[in-house]
Order: structure tokens, then sequence, then C-alpha cells
């Protein structure tokens, strides 16, 4: 199969089911999103050491194609793709929770950065919320399934809690902010 099919040339792209829609659909841009959140997990999982939040990680990458699958794949198209669901969400607060067990509370706001791994989970975090924000502006304009929106949501949190827990086990304390 060729990576190139030139379908694309005319600026535009199909989503599963057949439309073809703009490369600037809201659609479009929301599982472009989720697709550059996924780059940044892969960048934080490559990073540290292989401990049990490379696990999870691996896990959450497998999540965002599904996440992808799901954006691309109109409601009631006929294709069935697997669909993100409360199972999804409730694996990532069972995660939170996990990770959170090994931190202390947090006080104040924290900078993002400190070790590799945890500057690019925040990296992948901050994506995330834009990918969030994408698919808010596209559920006004179309039906999206509205589990992307609360997955998404709850990723960004597991990916701050796992930035958080990444600097912990490393030795590296968070910066907290000084207004």
């Amino acid at each position: 199969m060729k990576v190139y099919t030139k379908t694309g040339d005319d600026g535009t792209t199909g989503l599963f089911g057949g439309d073809r829609v703009r490369k600037d659909n809201a659609r479009i841009e929301a599982y472009g999103t989720v697709d550059e959140a996924n780059g940044f997990v892969g960048m934080a999982r490559c990073e540290g050491p292989t401990d049990r939040l490379t696990g999870m990680l691996e896990r959450v990458q497998g999540e965002l194609f599904v996440v992808g699958a799901d954006l691309a794949t109109p409601v009631a198209a006929k294709p069935s793709v697997p669909r993100v669901s409360a199972v999804e969400i409730t694996a990532l607060e069972i995660d939170i929770d996990s990770l959170e067990e090994d931190l202390t509370p947090l006080k104040t706001f924290v900078l993002p950065g400190g070790t590799r791994r945890a500057a690019a989970l925040h990296a992948a975090r901050t994506v995330c919320r834009r990918a969030e924000r994408d698919v808010v502006t596209a559920m006004a304009l179309e039906t999206i399934d509205p589990q992307v929106a609360i997955y998404l949501n709850r990723l960004s949190d597991f990916l701050f809690v796992a930035a958080r827990w990444a600097n912990h086990t490393e030795g590296v304390d968070d910066t907290p902010w000084m207004p």
C-alpha cells in the first residue's frame, strides 16, 4: 500500500464512510490535534525509565488512535469503528488516583518542566487541551460523540499528574509558580 494517494491534493480529505471534506474542517482540525498530542505522548514514553507510567502512556497512545478514528467517522456512518467510552475514561481516573498516591498535594500552580519526560508530558497536556477545544468547536457544527470531549478532558488531567509523577520518581521537584 502506498503512503501517498494524491486524493488530498485538492485540499480535501476523506472521512471513514466516504464523505470528502475540506482539510480545515473542524472535525479534521480536531483529529489532527489529537494526532499531535499522541506524538508528544510518544516522546514522553521514550524518555525516562521504563516503569508503570510507560505502560499507561502506551495504552493512552492506542486510545488516542481510537479517538482519532472516532472523530474521522461520522456517528451515522456505515463503517464500524471502535469508539471511546466510559471504560477508557474510568481507566484514566484510576491511573490518576494511583499516580497521585505517590505525590504531595498541590498548594500552588507549577511551571511546566523538570525532567525531559515531564516536559514532554506537559507539552502533550497543552496540545490535548487544544484538541478538546477543537472537539467542542466541531460539536457545535455537527454531531460528534460526546465521550470524545470527556476523554480528552480527563486525559489532560492524567497528563498533568503523570508529568508531576515523572518528576517525582526521578527526584526532581516541580517548580512552583510565583506570581
